[in-house]
């Protein structure tokens, strides 16, 4: 036991600490309405994403082609955004 807490500053360093999202039931609010603010709060804090990306195993190659996915889809945002004229090219699909 005294090894975890050696480790307890190492740890907090490199995991980020998220906390659960809760919802206070206001006076007159029905059931429905706090459920739907439960739901956003946790859609917010990202915990739904977070359960999908962790539903199945992600190879290093996979996720560092989505990594990459992304990266392109923010710079074409980008240059759409700075550039108004700017096209993006479209993919052509290759005959098989």
């Amino acid at each position: 036991m005294d090894c975890w807490l050696e480790l307890a500053p190492i740890l907090t360093l490199i995991e980020e600490v998220h906390y659960m999202p809760g919802v206070i039931l206001k006076t007159s609010e029905t059931l429905e309405s706090a459920i739907r603010r439960y739901k956003r709060a946790c859609e917010k804090s990202g915990i739904f994403a977070e359960v999908r990306r962790r539903e199945y195993y992600e190879k290093p190659t996979e996720a560092r082609k989505r990594r990459f996915a992304a990266a392109v889809k923010r710079c074409r945002k980008r240059l759409m955004r700075d550039n108004p004229c700017f096209i993006a090219k479209t993919k052509t699909k290759r005959k098989h």
